[in-house]
């Protein structure tokens, strides 16, 4: 079974949230099964991350979308990857999605429409002729055009489309047709048309075989008015003919406190002086006052979502009860500020680093005592499955993922409404939790002791494949 799997971001070259990390993690535990191959953009930092790319085919222009190359690579342990060559669309400083100010590149709907429309080439055939793909899976709204422009092409070839977060969706000027050589017929209420406008995400959910998210309760979640962003009808429709699942994520083998090298120490269930080690130099990092209370640590896109503002409102609290905050991550400029102002008015409590780093997350993960994730929605959330692994209790919200992957009282703390109050209702029980030693130390064992393998995921698409291949 050939599968293509078209994604923007991967662990390997490039990230921004966690679609990178699934990118990066289902097509290894897929290829058991299948010939699984990666499609991404020749953003800069992916193309100079290769030694070698081999020029397997050529795209001319079409509408204002302009020509193309298209090279075949492989990552270092030899997965296949497709990387898109075109530096006016691609190379260029900032993220994959915006300047390096954070505003979206104005022309992203030609950057992602020829991404897509290469992604239907190759998957025919027309443009590897070693290589066609018998399915195509589609990752988030810069990939969701890729169903649309089989079914404009008269190509029947079945299409699964992941939707990692409905709040993301590609919406554009109803003139972005033309630009990327959509049909005209194709904008309507049925088709591309949401509110007057041009949805990249709504393509997909339209013309996909078949809709997958990455939580069972997401999945029912975004069939609801308040999490369905306009497009819950739609959804439920999918959802009532059995074409959408929800499928949890994840995460890789490599977060294992025992063996992970990023650590200042490495740990296991049970190695409480192993963990404080971790603590102790987190806090020496962020350069926060030597002490004997919890560190709450919050590792996170810096996004609205994330209910970072609810952090900020119990920090008083938090400080006063004896704890400590280190925080670490990157994306709303407004919020990003409110972070340092905090960190500046008590340095010796609260710790800051904007920006994103591998290392040193784990290591916030292995040296913080609780992992606040008090998202107002949270499709899956992989930072409170990294924390239970390294003993990091989550404090999460009830919602989507970390409903499902947080067992309250047991591996971590949930609470019902995304408020101040509910909120710090969690974090009280934390505090509880942790002046009673024995019962944090047993709840940290079984946090530790949770699998989160991307096995029974891979399975679970696998069997899905199979389904839409013979239907």
């Amino acid at each position: 079974m050939r599968v293509l799997f078209v994604t923007t971001e991967m662990d390997d070259f490039i990230r921004v949230g966690g679609l990178a990390a699934v990118s990066a993690a289902l097509p290894r535990a897929l290829r058991l099964w299948a010939d699984v191959r990666i499609l991404l953009p020749g953003y800069r930092d992916v193309v100079e991350q290769f030694t070698h790319i081999q020029i397997v085919g050529h795209c001319p222009a079409k509408a204002e979308m302009p020509a193309c190359t298209l090279g075949l690579a492989a990552t270092r342990d030899g997965l296949p990857v497709y990387v898109l060559l075109c530096p006016q669309l691609y190379d260029r400083p900032g993220n994959p999605y915006g300047d390096p100010s954070g505003r979206d590149w104005p022309d992203n709907d030609i950057r992602f429409g020829r991404f897509a429309s290469v992604a239907a080439e190759l998957a025919a055939g027309s443009l590897d002729k070693n290589w066609a793909a018998d399915l195509v899976h589609a990752n988030d709204w810069q990939a969701a055009l890729v169903p649309a422009y089989l079914a404009w092409n008269n190509i029947r070839i079945p299409t699964i489309l992941t939707i990692h977060n409905l709040a993301y969706q590609g919406l554009f000027p109803k003139e972005s047709l033309r630009r990327i050589g959509a049909p005209e017929d194709s904008f309507h209420i049925e088709g591309l048309e949401f509110y007057d406008k041009l949805s990249f995400l709504k393509g997909g959910l339209i013309y996909a075989s078949h809709l997958t998210t990455v939580s069972e309760t997401y999945a029912r979640e975004i069939t609801t008015p308040e999490l369905g962003c306009g497009l819950e009808g739609l959804l439920r429709r999918r959802s009532d003919a059995a074409q959408l699942t929800g499928i949890l994520n994840g995460i890789d083998e490599s977060w294992d406190p025992r063996v992970c090298a990023q650590l200042a120490q490495p740990f296991a269930p049970g190695d409480w002086e192993g963990k404080q080690a971790n603590s102790d130099y987190v806090r020496q990092q962020f350069g926060l006052a030597l002490s004997r209370g919890p560190i709450f640590g919050l590792v996170a896109r810096l996004v609205h979502q994330k209910g970072v503002d609810l952090v900020l409102a119990a920090a008083d609290e938090i400080i006063e009860s004896g704890g400590q905050l280190i925080v670490t991550g990157s994306g709303e400029p407004d919020i990003e500020q409110a972070l340092v102002d905090a960190h500046r008015r008590r340095p010796d409590a609260i710790g800051v680093a904007i920006g994103f780093n591998d290392g040193q997350a784990r290591r916030i993960f292995a040296g913080s005592d609780f992992t606040l994730m008090p998202s107002r929605f949270e499709p899956c959330g992989l930072s409170q499955m990294y924390a239970q692994k390294f003993g990091s209790l989550p404090i999460g919200h009830q919602t989507g993922g970390l409903a499902e992957t947080i067992t309250d009282g047991e591996t971590g703390f949930l609470f019902d409404r995304p408020s101040t109050e509910s909120f710090l209702g969690g974090v009280r029980r934390a505090f509880a939790t942790y002046m009673a030693k024995d019962r944090l130390n047993s709840m940290r064992r079984s946090a530790m002791s949770r699998s989160f393998s991307w096995d029974i995921s891979a399975a679970c698409y696998n069997a899905l494949y199979r389904k839409a291949l013979s239907s």
